[in-house]
């Protein structure tokens, strides 16, 4: 089985001394990258945030989680992250996503189309941004970008490119993430409405997901690694876990109108509550039972003690 890559988040704006400490911190720790999200409203640029994580470190990797591919052209993208690349030595991974955050669309007055639209411009993107990390002339005619003979520059130091994250909770984007991303992340499913699809974090669900990968990859399937993260409940240390299962069944229930069961709520890949001890044996069930071992936990100190035990 593949070692654990446990992944740790700074979403609130910080100094740059206090964003270097951290990532010290998360390096020292045995944190295998330190990421920060995509988005336009109260947060630091995640591309000069990356540059200073990198440049604090020797070992850390970093990356978005994740890149929003409608915020930048990704020639201009990937001149960003190939410089990031090459100033760390390396340890950069790509992760993005067709964006799905729509009121920072409205803030600026940018069109936030259907998510076919979008998830085709991803596609377009992924090849564009492979394309011009090889430093070499290139090309490209696709729908939504068109590339002409251009030798982006630099080449990336990672050959032939930095690993490639890509998620989502929808079959489209997952088969996307199987043909193209080294590191596929299991996301929840948004509904049309943009509500959660609260059927879409439990553990059958999951199984679903990975063999709409499996199909996807063909025989690249064995060479992928899979990420799951806390996206619909805080991180919730507790021995308390039967309560804090009712009170999640609950919240779901008035957030989605679907009533899911104790059993599914506290089997979800998506959901981390319980004791240390329970944390721990449930990261190790899910990377025997589903193959994951990448996970980012939240904040560095939110569950340092399951790091500790299974690093």
């Amino acid at each position: 089985m593949r070692p654990f890559h446990f992944l740790a988040d700074v979403s609130a704006v910080r100094t740059g001394p206090q964003l270097a400490a951290e990532a010290n911190r998360a390096e020292q720790m045995g944190y295998h990258a330190l990421v920060l999200p995509d988005h336009l409203l109260g947060q630091l640029s995640p591309v000069v945030a990356m540059a200073t994580i990198a440049a604090a470190t020797t070992t850390l990797r970093t990356s978005a989680f994740v890149l929003n591919n409608d915020l930048r052209h990704p020639a201009v993208l990937a001149q960003d992250l190939a410089s990031i690349d090459v100033l760390s030595g390396g340890r950069l991974d790509v992760a993005i996503g067709a964006g799905w955050n729509r009121p920072e669309y409205d803030a600026i007055g940018l069109r936030f189309d259907p998510a076919p639209i979008r998830q085709a411009r991803l596609a377009e993107s992924i090849t564009v941004l492979k394309g011009l990390f090889t430093g070499a002339a290139f090309s490209f005619a696709g729908k939504h970008y068109t590339i002409t003979d251009y030798a982006a520059g630099p080449a990336t130091a990672q050959r032939p490119h930095p690993p490639f994250f890509i998620g989502g909770g929808g079959r489209r984007t997952l088969e996307l993430a199987g043909r193209e991303a080294d590191i596929v992340g299991l996301a929840p499913r948004i509904l049309k409405n943009g509500k959660l699809d609260a059927g879409s974090i439990t553990m059958a669900a999951t199984r679903e997901k990975i063999a709409w990968v499996r199909e996807a990859a063909g025989e690249r399937f064995e060479s992928l690694e899979f990420n799951i993260y806390p996206s619909t409940w805080p991180v919730t240390v507790t021995d308390d876990l039967h309560g804090e299962a009712r009170r999640v069944i609950d919240a779901m229930r008035s957030r989605t109108g679907v009533e899911l069961s104790e059993n599914q709520v506290i089997d979800s890949p998506h959901l981390f509550i319980g004791s240390i001890d329970r944390l721990v044996e449930k990261f190790l069930q899910l990377r025997e039972e589903l193959g994951v071992s990448s996970v980012l936990l939240g904040d560095i100190d939110e569950l340092a003690p399951v790091l500790e035990r299974l690093l």
